[in-house]
């Protein structure tokens, strides 16, 4: 018995890497799996589908059931056959784990529109369309379900010459935490994953050095466990996973300086002297490095 015996889940990007992964534990754990990749390049060009062929070989090798979907996450159309897939072939949708994405990095000063444009179009409005559509789906069934989008630390915290890219995982994690409210009305989940794990996203941007401590089938436990029954009031939370660390990422307020109105508004001076007094309590901006 898994604890997902029974669950549909569909699985974007799911050709590599992560979505591999997730697939793979997500069949293991009972789910029957929707494959989709667009079988394109690490820059989101080409198309085939042969990855996504191959994840589905493989669970099935492990007697689990999937079927593949070639689909774009930036195409409503194909974003409604990726879900109608699920319906098609199992009779239902439970879960969207949204992890489609592409890479084209470049410092901004040497960034083109066509840079910026396509990797907002896969990161945000992929995770928007994939999840409007499978959302709107789980509210018809009104079994509830679990979406799970994934940030990152270059949209949380920063990263250099990923201006594009940290802009779209920005907006991810600000969509999750406006929609988890909502869904708390049709018991559907919504909570963030923001992964360090070796894949061909990553590959260049994670030291060689420490790569091997940071393999993707570390980060899929807690995401498939948040995708169970067990998990149903789990929601709006963002978790950092990587290198067998699971860590629950929370914003922290510090106080810099409070008086009431009827002393008066801060003045220019008065107010800097009081950030400037602030800032060794400041928190890292990024934490992720020290």
């Amino acid at each position: 018995m898994g604890m997902l015996d029974g669950k549909v889940a569909l699985v974007t990007g799911a050709g590599g890497g992560l979505g591999r992964s997730h697939a793979l534990l997500l069949a293991q754990e009972g789910a029957s799996v929707i494959v989709n990749d667009l079988g394109g390049a690490r820059d989101g060009t080409g198309a085939g589908t042969s990855m996504a062929d191959s994840v589905v070989e493989e669970i099935k090798a492990a007697g689990g059931q999937a079927v593949a979907n070639y689909g774009s996450v930036t195409s409503r159309e194909d974003a409604e056959a990726m879900v109608q897939a699920c319906i098609d072939n199992f009779g239902k949708i439970d879960i969207l784990i949204a992890n489609a994405g592409i890479l084209r990095d470049k410092s901004f000063k040497n960034m083109d529109d066509q840079m910026w444009d396509v990797v907002i179009d896969v990161h945000l409005k992929g995770t928007y369309l994939t999840t409007k559509v499978a959302y709107d789906k789980m509210l018809e069934q009104g079994t509830g379900g679990r979406i799970i989008m994934t940030s990152s630390t270059s949209g949380l915290f920063g990263n250099f010459g990923q201006s594009n890219y940290g802009a779209a995982k920005a907006g991810i994690a600000g969509f999750m935490r406006c929609l988890w409210l909502e869904g708390m009305k049709y018991n559907v989940t919504v909570n963030v994953l923001v992964p360090t794990a070796t894949s061909r996203m990553t590959t260049d941007i994670l030291p060689e050095d420490i790569q091997d401590n940071f393999p993707p089938e570390a980060v899929s436990p807690p995401i498939v466990y948040l995708c169970s029954d067990e998990a149903k009031d789990i929601t709006g939370r963002q978790f950092l996973v990587g290198g067998n660390s699971v860590n629950l990422l929370s914003w922290q307020v510090t106080p810099i300086a409070k008086r009431d109105l009827s002393e008066g508004i801060w003045g220019v001076e008065e107010i800097g002297e009081h950030i400037q007094n602030s800032k060794e309590n400041w928190p890292p901006i990024n934490p992720m490095r020290g």
